[in-house]
């Protein structure tokens, strides 16, 4: 009689685990993170104008097409940006956004960009959905860090 409750309670606590992992494998996930810009930041965006934007594809060795968008960011604003980030967003042929990705267009260890500087950038994407339409992705600021 004792086994026999040994290895009920066994029995039971398997199940509650197995119930616990299948709870934990279907929940949603996590919200990402939040990706509004700073007050500050929101009233400083129309002074990081892009210009001369345009994209190109090439062969890497690897094989892989790479796709980059090119052009120049310039600060037309009277402080001095440590850092900025955009958004590329590209869609499909029906106008559904397909990827999304967050990256650096200005970079502090680059000297950031001074109040009357313009910078060229590049941005290379190796991993775009087959599905784009190749067409140019909309570019966003997503955010700016001041010096």
């Amino acid at each position: 009689m004792g086994n026999k409750r040994v290895t009920i309670s066994i029995v039971a606590a398997l199940g509650v685990l197995v119930l616990a992992g299948i709870w934990y494998m279907q929940r949603p996930p996590a919200p990402p993170p939040s990706t509004t810009l700073t007050p500050e930041a929101r009233a400083y965006v129309r002074n990081l104008d892009l210009s001369d934007v345009s994209m190109k594809a090439t062969d890497s060795f690897a094989g892989q097409t790479v796709t980059e968008i090119v052009g120049q960011i310039k600060n037309t604003g009277n402080r001095a940006v440590k850092e900025a980030e955009v958004f590329c967003i590209f869609y499909d042929s029906y106008g559904q956004m397909v990827r999304r990705e967050r990256v650096p267009i200005v970079r502090a260890s680059a000297n950031g960009l001074d109040p009357g500087q313009a910078k060229p950038f590049r941005l290379p994407f190796d991993d775009i959905p087959e599905s784009w339409n190749k067409q140019m992705p909309q570019l966003v600021i997503a955010s700016i860090a001041f010096r």
